[in-house]
């Protein structure tokens, strides 16, 4: 494994919080999945630009992982475009929620399971560190992980010489500073909000360059508005 580091090296630390642990994780997310579920996309027209795109870079041989896959909707609309798709949360109610989805559309190359992102724990069960998937998707994710270099890192092990990481990241730190400042912690501390990572696009792609991927592609694909999630796509070197 690369060498991992705290989010020192220009990205602002973030303070602990009740969510930092992975059971505490998994807690926030088990209860709010089903909300989650019935909450609808907000930028359809952005999503599905996002769709598209990561489509055009799977192919049907293509092993992929998806990590932090929530209710599953993503992944059931990808999974057509791979070989073998395996979609995972931590949230095994979120994780419950997509079978449910799955078994009402089924695709035997298609498999959910719980696992955690950013966690050795569970990491070669679903492959981490066994070079086995052609592709990662992080998609709303990594600004969520508790140390996003050794996230990273583990996603390299993951990835084939050649694979991709494809990610979308809402990158807070471009928010309005009241937000993040302010806004942020206030709904952390009374339960409204999950562990948050503050960075900017600049320094997600500073990130995986220290895990030796190569960025290939920075996109923005929202349809309205200023948009803060980078759409990402690196290589790890063959």
């Amino acid at each position: 494994m690369p060498p991992t580091t705290p989010l020192s090296k220009g990205l602002p630390s973030a303070a602990p919080t009740a969510y930092a642990s992975a059971a505490k994780k998994a807690h926030f997310w088990n209860r709010i999945a089903h909300k989650y579920a019935a909450d609808p996309i907000a930028d359809i027209a952005g999503y599905e630009t996002s769709l598209r795109r990561t489509q055009g870079l799977l192919g049907p041989t293509h092993e992929v992982l998806e990590i932090g896959c929530g209710t599953g909707t993503t992944a059931l609309r990808l999974a057509p475009y791979a070989g073998r798709l395996l979609a995972t949360d931590i949230s095994a109610n979120m994780i419950a929620i997509a079978r449910e989805k799955l078994a009402a559309e089924p695709m035997p190359h298609l498999h959910f399971a719980v696992a955690e992102a950013d966690a050795a724990a569970g990491a070669a069960e679903f492959g981490f560190g066994t070079a086995a998937y052609d592709a990662v998707l992080a998609f709303n994710l990594l600004h969520l992980v508790v140390d996003l270099d050794h996230a990273l890192a583990l996603v390299v092990q993951a990835l084939r010489p050649g694979g991709l990481l494809i990610s979308k990241t809402p990158c807070v730190a471009e928010m309005n500073p009241l937000i993040t400042k302010l806004a942020l912690p206030l709904m952390r501390a009374i339960g409204k909000a999950p562990h948050v990572l503050c960075f900017t696009a600049p320094q997600l792609q500073a990130a995986m360059a220290r895990q030796g991927l190569a960025i290939e592609s920075v996109e923005h694909h929202a349809s309205k508005g200023k948009d803060i999630r980078a759409f990402i796509v690196a290589r790890k070197p063959a």
